[in-house]
């Protein structure tokens, strides 16, 4: 049985080193040094390679020859992946809630979410960023779908570096408390298909201005694996 005291260093390396990550203090490309990590993080070297090979199962970073730890790039074909399994988690969220005796009390709570993201937006491109992505969680968690919200937060690191290195002006134009209005208006309608439209809807938006920008003429993608 694993001791308490390790699992809790794994762990605490797995946050720093997911933070780090999705915040850009490690840019993509960049080589982890195992030496340095550790030393750097106060654990033992078994620990921290413990802590990688979590990291490599969210997606955050590859092996190398020789077992070199990089933190992985993001390509275009990395974000339309990344969106296309979320938009059918989420989308698979609102049609539960949609459907839910509970319809009310959720959206009511979906509710507040939107307004903390009205106030994050006068507070900084970061707040922003963690508003939209608690919307977004919650909307996951409130399907009562245990292994749904697993797979969204494996997706959380992901969608952290899809956002952070395609420029985060190009993400907030779908960040923005109406387009959320939305689907909680489509989850109060009763509507599961309408509610599954309008999340896929805002989810492709979203991968567009990652993959494209906001220029009107961004080409559009699809992400139903069709």
């Amino acid at each position: 049985m694993e001791k308490e005291p390790s699992r809790n260093l794994r762990q605490m390396a797995v946050d720093t080193l997911r933070q780090a990550i999705t915040t850009g203090e490690f840019p993509p490309g960049s080589h982890l040094g195992e030496v340095q990590v550790a030393e750097r993080l106060g654990i033992s070297r078994g620990t921290l390679r413990e802590a990688f090979r979590q990291l490599q199962q969210e997606g955050l970073v590859t092996y190398g020859e020789r077992g070199r730890v990089t933190v992985r790039s993001i390509s275009e074909k990395d974000i339309i992946n990344t969106f296309t399994v979320r938009a059918a988690l989420e989308a698979l969220a609102g049609e539960t809630l949609a459907a839910s005796y509970y319809r009310e009390e959720h959206c009511r709570q979906l509710r507040g979410a939107v307004e903390k993201m009205a106030r994050a937006a006068k507070v900084s491109l970061e707040a922003q960023i963690e508003a939209d992505l608690a919307f977004h969680e919650l909307l996951c968690e409130l399907s009562d779908n245990d292994a749904l919200v697993r797979s969204w937060k494996l997706l959380e690191g992901p969608i952290r570096m899809c956002i952070m290195y395609r420029g985060l002006e190009r993400a907030l134009s779908n960040m923005n408390p109406g387009r959320h209005l939305e689907i909680v208006t489509a989850i109060e309608s009763g509507d599961p298909v309408k509610t599954q439209s309008v999340i896929s809807e805002h989810m492709v938006a979203t991968a567009q201005a990652l993959l494209f920008g906001t220029v009107r003429t961004r080409p559009r993608i699809d992400l139903t694996g069709d």
